[in-house]
């Protein structure tokens, strides 16, 4: 048997942390077993499924690396499949007419609260014998008498009794199909042998257990995956933070880094931590998933994230830190130090977004001065030191981080003094801070041209602000 598992977003928003986890499971279980993994865009929901979401959740998808065998299907274009199974039910006598309005329905849920009595449907049409003429009607399942066993993959065994479970209803009045009825269908047709969704859909799966009996397929295995918590072991929501996907792409976070941690949130392998995507492939079962929620931590991801960038090779960060760069205003598409540039801010950046904003100072023709660190560092008794760089890095060949550190090395020990003296003046003078990559590489990177540029502006800059102060 081919294993098929499939993901099954809804439209109505933008993909959520817990959904990519759900399909990653879906994929990384596929991929294992040598099966088949289908994308399936559940928009019944006409009023509030957009395309917009729908094209940001195949985009999220993409970016994870979530690549679909089959599909994406639209549940909205396959109404007359499911219409098809209801008058099928109907038929058999497994399913009937319903006339009660939506009023009805309510005024008789309220009853049943106020006296204490479940607040399900109380079957009257069920038997009904004279149907009136002309009105509206539903069609509901007949719920047969008796139990529902499941045997979860990772919940075990939950038995549910059927007289907890209303006759629900599979055809809407104005012909629409319903969820149970339409994941049924679909799941059956596309022949997915495992599902492995959220324990937030766990008591819908009698009634689709007992559609998909009724109607003569075959049961599929069920895996429910516990919820995501934020830090606070609440349900993870907003107010946890950034809960869609795009949102972590935005702040520039690696694909792999948030596959990584989103593997790691309620499957473990050991006490292994970081894993490879051929390695989640490899050791990824359904044993390895646990019933305890998964507790979202944001700092785990932000570490996960310098790591990867960090051992990222600089080319490979190119591209998403081009994008970061154009959110700034900055396009540096073309510029050959790229790579360069990259390595020498790849040690200490947890985000793309957060290397992005510090890189700015490679990328302007001037910088601008920190007045506390100019007024410290860029003094008269430093100018002739940093004309002697210049002078020395005009010649340099080749343009190295190593060759770069050998001149300073012999400026300073003629002039008997230590790296400190004169770090940080160049430091200040390239970048306007006394904070940045290391002295040598930031040099390299910028490339001889600009660097030169920038201690002459530098010294002119000391020059002029000490004949200031001589004239007052």
């Amino acid at each position: 048997m081919e294993v098929r598992t499939r993901f099954a977003p809804s439209p109505t928003g933008y993909l959520h942390i817990g959904g990519a986890r759900t399909a990653l499971f879906n994929y990384l279980f596929a991929r294992h077993n040598g099966g088949k993994f289908v994308l399936r865009i559940e928009d019944t929901d006409r009023e509030r499924s957009k395309e917009e979401y729908t094209e940001a959740i195949l985009e999220d998808m993409r970016w994870l690396g979530l690549e679909w065998d089959e599909g994406p299907f639209y549940q909205s274009q396959r109404f007359d499949l499911y219409r098809e199974h209801a008058e099928r039910l109907l038929k058999e006598g497994l399913a009937y007419r319903c006339y009660c309005t939506p009023e009805e329905l309510e005024k008789r849920r309220e009853e049943a609260l106020k006296e204490g009595r479940p607040p399900k449907y109380d079957g009257r049409c069920r038997t009904l014998t004279n149907p009136p003429e002309g009105r509206p009607f539903a069609l509901r399942f007949r719920v047969p008498e008796g139990s529902t066993t499941l045997k979860d993959v990772i919940r075990g065994t939950i038995t549910f009794e059927h007289e907890e479970i209303e006759d629900f209803v599979i055809l809407r009045s104005d012909g629409t199909p319903t969820y149970n009825l339409c994941v049924v269908v679909d799941d059956a047709l596309m022949k997915i042998t495992h599902i492995i969704r959220g324990d937030d859909h766990i008591n819908n799966t009698p009634k689709q257990i007992l559609l998909y009996k009724a109607l003569g397929y075959s049961v599929p295995e069920f895996a429910h995956l516990p919820m995501l918590l934020g830090p606070d072991r609440t349900r993870l929501s907003k107010r946890h933070g950034a809960t869609a996907v795009g949102a972590y792409r935005e702040m520039g976070y690696l694909p792999h880094a948030l596959v990584n941690y989103l593997a790691r949130l309620g499957w473990s392998y050991g006490d292994q931590e970081i894993f490879s995507k051929e390695e989640l492939i490899e050791k990824f079962t359904l044993e390895g998933v646990g019933r305890s929620p998964g507790v979202f931590n944001p700092e785990k991801l932000l570490w996960l994230n310098h790591h990867y960038i960090k051992t990222s090779a600089p080319e490979e960060l190119i591209e998403p830190f081009l994008a970061q760069l154009k959110t700034l205003g900055v396009d540096a598409t073309a510029d050959p130090r790229l790579t360069l540039i990259i390595k020498s801010l790849q040690e200490r950046a947890k985000t793309l977004k957060e290397m992005a904003e510090s890189s700015l100072f490679y990328f302007t023709e001037t910088v601008e001065f920190d007045e506390k660190a100019e007024k410290k560092f860029l003094t008269p008794d430093r100018a002739e030191l940093l004309e002697l760089i210049k002078e020395g890095l005009k010649e340099l060949e080749p343009f190295t981080a190593d060759n770069i550190q050998a001149l300073f090395e012999q400026i300073l020990t003629e002039r008997g003094l230590k790296l400190k003296d004169v770090a940080q003046p160049v430091r200040v003078s390239l970048t306007g801070r006394t904070v940045s990559p290391g002295i040598f590489e930031t040099i390299e990177a910028m490339g001889r041209e600009l660097t030169l540029k920038r201690l002459e502006d530098a010294i002119r800059r000391i020059k002029t602000v000490a004949e200031e102060g001589a004239t007052t």
